[in-house]
């Protein structure tokens, strides 16, 4: 069971001679819950299937606070068969373990597609409260209000009241992770000749983070940071 940030790193750790590739045994499972790219997740479960090994894409959603506590929601893609057999421990990580079929890459997609979502909302409550905060209102209690009412929903209560106080510390998901799942799914994007301007924006908003080298702040930071600059407060 591994997670890591980055696709080179994930490559690193199953090739070469140490690689999990040349060390796992035959009928071993490579859980893999690691944000990558879907076609990172085909190649690997197709590396493993010709050493008689299994792979399991599992990312995960959830900052580290969730998986504390066991309450991570979990995607699943690859063989059902695996799935069966490794049900019982995912179970056990997150609240909820949901299947998206057998191509290895697809629960890949649904976590890329779901981290643009929540990049998007970020850059829409910024925007909002900002410019509550610009017109003379509370953007605290504006976030309150919207939380509590047509936007109860998790990613609304939870980072709109990082966004609306300005929260940054301590960091849960670095500007460096949220521009790398930013650029996977504008690779995606590419690939599908599918438009995506709001993609694009929530990119350019991390994109300039790392620009300034603000690579370890919180990506909440990179993007609600940048709506704040913008707006000169």
């Amino acid at each position: 069971m591994i997670m890591l940030a980055e696709d080179d790193v994930l490559y690193q750790i199953c090739e070469g001679e140490e690689g999990l590739l040349n060390v796992m045994q035959e009928g071993a499972i490579h859980i893999s819950m690691s944000t990558i790219s879907p076609d990172t997740s085909r190649d690997l479960s197709e590396k493993h299937r010709h050493k008689n090994q299994h792979y399991l894409s599992s990312p995960v959603f959830g900052r580290p606070n969730a998986a504390a506590e066991a309450k991570l929601y979990i995607c699943t893609s690859g063989e059902d068969t695996i799935k069966q057999k490794v049900k019982s421990i995912l179970e056990l990580l997150g609240q909820a373990v949901y299947d998206f079929g057998t191509d290895p890459g697809a629960a890949n997609v649904v976590k890329l597609a779901g981290n643009f979502m929540i990049m998007a909302s970020m850059e829409t409550m910024a925007e909002a409260f900002t410019l509550a905060e610009k017109q003379g209102l509370d953007r605290e209690q504006v976030a309150n209000f919207f939380g509590e009412t047509v936007f109860n929903a998790p990613i609304y209560k939870n980072y709109g009241t990082l966004i609306a106080k300005k929260q940054y510390q301590p960091v849960g998901f670095k500007s460096s992770l949220g521009f790398k799942d930013a650029r996977l799914a504008s690779k995606m994007a590419l690939d599908a000749e599918m438009p995506a301007p709001l993609l694009s924006l929530v990119y350019n908003r991390l994109l300039s983070a790392l620009a300034k080298g603000n690579n370890d702040s919180d990506w909440v930071e990179g993007i609600a940071g940048g709506v704040s600059n913008d707006a000169g407060i």
